[in-house]
């Protein structure tokens, strides 16, 4: 049997293979089945054909230089969990003709060389003008959380660095559509959140219009030791909200319970909330709104 090479993420341009294996090598390689044809110039081995690692490799060879990955499978790439992995984001020159196929979705703007960078042999948009993007553009929740991703995983005196050079980005795109909402979601972020779910949480208060809790707050005892954290804390309220998590918390129910009371001995209102209120918020927003005025309430998301 004819040995494979390895390809980029095993895909493979069709002309150089053939040049490896000979056409009767790679006839018999496809009718085996040991390739499938992802494209009239691009093959892929069959066993990695789902891997997004080979989807967005095969999608590069297909739509060939100067593409590039960008959008949320840049953010994938840049080690965002939160990026969705569903479609391929190719980026284009406007002047680089390409139909994409099922399963890649297609971006034109021009691009500077510095913005490009290689990652696992994919070359993708930088993290700066990837996460301006996509809070302009894509999904909010997904941008959102993707860019507190990004800042947690930076020192704290860089992240404001950060913040600013993806400000610079939002407010030099071409495209001015979904600038003041990209604003938005970046002015919301500070990479204080723990978890996807948690970016998701705090975005979902904002959009209803209470006030910016605080994140990861401390509650003290009185010679300044850090007793508890808070996920989301309005210390004038006393108010506490913890995101439960599954992972985190099916093995500490009883610590769980003992934290809340020694808390509501503090003087502490705690409210629990889960991955069902994310999907349906109506309980968490009844449950929040029986602390605040609808003075205090204002429509905040964009």
């Amino acid at each position: 049997m004819i040995r494979i090479p390895q390809g980029l993420h095993g895909a493979h341009l069709r002309d150089r293979l053939l040049d490896h294996l000979g056409r009767a090598g790679l006839r018999d390689a496809l009718r085996e089945g040991r390739l499938v044809s992802y494209s009239r110039a691009v093959v892929v081995q069959r066993e990695l054909v789902t891997d997004p690692h080979t989807r967005a490799a095969a999608a590069l060879l297909s739509a060939g230089p100067p593409a590039l990955l960008t959008g949320r499978t840049s953010a994938w790439l840049h080690g965002c969990t939160a990026a969705s992995t569903d479609d391929v984001h190719l980026l284009l020159g406007y002047d680089h003709q390409y139909r994409p196929r099922q399963g890649e979705v297609r971006h034109h703007a021009n691009y500077d060389a510095s913005a490009v960078v290689v990652i696992d042999g994919l070359r993708c948009h930088a993290i700066v003008p990837t996460l301006g993007d996509m809070l302009c553009r894509d999904d909010r929740a997904m941008a959102f959380t993707c860019t507190n991703e990004v800042l947690a995983a930076l020192d704290p005196k860089d992240r404001a660095g950060f913040i600013a050079d993806v400000d610079v980005h939002i407010a030099r795109r071409p495209d001015s559509r979904g600038r003041r909402r990209g604003g938005f979601l970046l002015d919301l972020a500070t990479g204080e959140p723990e978890s996807p779910a948690e970016s998701r949480t705090l975005l979902l208060l904002v959009d209803e219009g209470f006030p910016v809790p605080r994140m990861q707050y401390p509650v003290c005892d009185l010679d300044g030791r850090v007793l508890w954290r808070l996920d989301f804390a309005w210390p004038d309220r006393r108010l506490a909200l913890e995101y439960d998590g599954y992972a985190a918390h099916v093995d500490r129910v009883e610590a769980d319970r003992a934290r809340d009371e020694d808390l509501r001995r503090r003087g502490w209102r705690v409210v629990h909330a889960d991955a069902s209120d994310l999907r349906r918020p109506a309980r968490l927003i009844e449950c929040l709104s029986a602390y605040f005025a609808v003075s205090e309430r204002t429509t905040r998301g964009v």
